[in-house]
């Protein structure tokens, strides 16, 4: 009998130690921040969400969301969601007036500028909108509206961009990239003088070589664009399957990817295979985070080490797991990611209709 009490509480013990250890390291799970329900503007959680896109963070800590239906929607620190531009009818129109009644169409993206004003990429209107969430009123950024590729070194307000689908700010260097999508070129705008000119892509489809000027050559397939706090540009191609950097030089080179597309498998960075990424976020240690979307999971390249790893979902096309490890959670097409100021993880989730983010307990 003692011999077994003093066995149970050397285990007892032991799993305390444990138990302390797993609380010091912390333990991440995942949770619902938006969408599931069917209430137009409310608690977020009980909302309607169509395929959130992308969503970035103000300093106040409300979240905004760019969704497929041609909306843009915010949800506050206590939790509450409201609509901040878009009718929710595709179309162009309304500059200089109330937000809530523009038309945008499709926008894929979103930032929040130092300001707060927040930008949208307006992406079948093939141009950069801005929303003065203190006025309620949208304003004309970037673009012409018509699709075409003109402008460079002129303002931006006269360039013509096709398909506008991503935005990225170096803050440092007061620079705004766009992902001009159908024109296979990342734009950059100079937010001092306003000028745009080409950081990357030569309008031809193909895979740039590495160490050439990125602006000399070609791209495939430009999907996703984010910035680090070095100034290193990432470029995510869709179909072409792979990570791109281009550093302060403007020097281009392939840091993840094999360029065929297969299942999400830790690994080394290079030999790893991407399906169908659609976006991306560098996170403070300059690490990137991308949506594998069509592997249903979100995945970290850790620059070191040069190694790709799983983040988040299973794998497998799925919905629910909140609250548990994120790795268990079920994600089907995500594609968007977003990482605060604190490093929490935003995933929207979008054939799932909802908004998750990843907590540190």
């Amino acid at each position: 009998m003692g011999r077994n009490w003093n066995g149970c509480l050397r285990w007892a013990a032991a799993l305390c130690v444990t138990m302390a250890m797993a609380r010091a390291a912390g333990a991440d799970r995942i949770e619902l921040i938006a969408g599931g329900g069917e209430k137009a503007e409310g608690k977020a959680t009980e909302c309607r969400l169509d395929r959130p896109f992308a969503s970035d963070r103000d300093r106040s800590g409300t979240l905004y969301i760019a969704e497929e239906s041609s909306r843009v929607l915010a949800v506050d620190r206590a939790g509450r969601l409201r609509l901040v531009a878009g009718s929710g009818e595709p179309g162009d129109s309304g500059d200089n007036g109330p937000a809530k009644e523009a038309r945008v169409n499709a926008p894929h993206h979103l930032l929040v500028l130092p300001s707060g004003d927040v930008l949208i990429a307006d992406t079948m209107n093939h141009r950069v909108r801005r929303i003065d969430p203190k006025s309620g009123k949208i304003f004309a950024f970037a673009g012409t509206g018509a699709a075409g590729y003109s402008g460079d070194g002129g303002p931006a307000l006269e360039a013509r961009f096709g398909a506008v689908y991503c935005l990225a700010l170096d803050r440092k260097r007061g620079l705004l990239y766009i992902d001009d999508l159908d024109n296979k070129r990342i734009r950059q705008i100079d937010l001092k003088t306003g000028i745009v000119s080409t950081a990357a892509g030569n309008g031809q489809r193909g895979v740039p070589t590495d160490g050439a000027l990125a602006a000399d050559g070609p791209l495939l397939d430009p999907r996703a664009i984010a910035v680090d706090a070095s100034g290193n540009l990432y470029i995510l191609e869709r179909s072409g399957n792979t990570l791109r950097r281009v550093d302060p030089q403007g020097r281009i080179r392939t840091v993840a990817g094999t360029g065929k597309a297969g299942p999400a498998e830790d690994g080394d960075a290079l030999t790893a295979t991407l399906r169908g990424p659609k976006h991306l976020a560098a996170d403070r240690d300059n690490n990137v985070l991308i949506a594998d979307t069509d592997n249903n999971v979100i995945r970290k390249y850790i620059v070191r080490e040069q190694r790709i790893v799983r983040v988040a979902g299973t794998g497998a096309k799925g919905a629910g797991g909140e609250g548990g490890p994120p790795k268990d959670a079920g994600l089907n097409q995500p594609h968007g990611v977003y990482l605060d100021g604190s490093g929490t993880l935003y995933i929207c989730d979008s054939l799932n209709n909802r908004v998750l983010r990843i907590v540190r307990e």
